[in-house]
């Protein structure tokens, strides 16, 4: 039986609580994400905290994707360490994530106010990196 779209949710949520749960420890891993391929995986990963910008989970999950072969993400969501529940990603995640899937949906709000949304609702008026580009084909 195919689970329905809010199932998955749950389950992507509930992947990034317990990686929160059992992976942050300390300052340095406070976040940990998590995002469904579009053939079904859960990727996880946590931030690397540092005052100099670490990289927040949601970029930790990209690139920890990429490594197993994963380039197309369907759902994110990240959430915090200590019971924080789901956090919205900040606004750099939330460019980053637009330019390399803007087809993404991101999980955000809290407690019964969950829900999937668009990449680029919660960046309205964004900034799109490739509908910026020069062409630098001088045929």
């Amino acid at each position: 039986m195919p689970m329905r779209t809010q199932d998955l949710d749950h389950e992507l949520i509930q992947a990034a609580a317990d990686v929160a749960r059992t992976r942050c420890r300390g300052d340095n891993h406070t976040m940990a994400a998590a995002a469904r391929a579009r053939d079904g995986r859960i990727v996880t990963a946590v931030n690397a905290y540092h005052f100099t910008g670490g990289p927040c989970a949601e970029l930790v999950v990209i690139g920890t994707a990429a490594t197993q072969g994963v380039y197309e993400l369907g759902t994110i969501v990240a959430v915090g360490d200590r019971d924080r529940g789901v956090v919205p990603p900040c606004g750099r995640c939330r460019q980053v994530l637009l330019d390399y899937f803007p087809a993404l949906r991101v999980i955000v709000g809290q407690g019964d106010h969950l829900r999937a949304v668009p990449v680029t609702e919660p960046l309205p008026e964004s900034y799109v990196w490739a509908d910026h580009q020069l062409d630098t084909d001088p045929a």
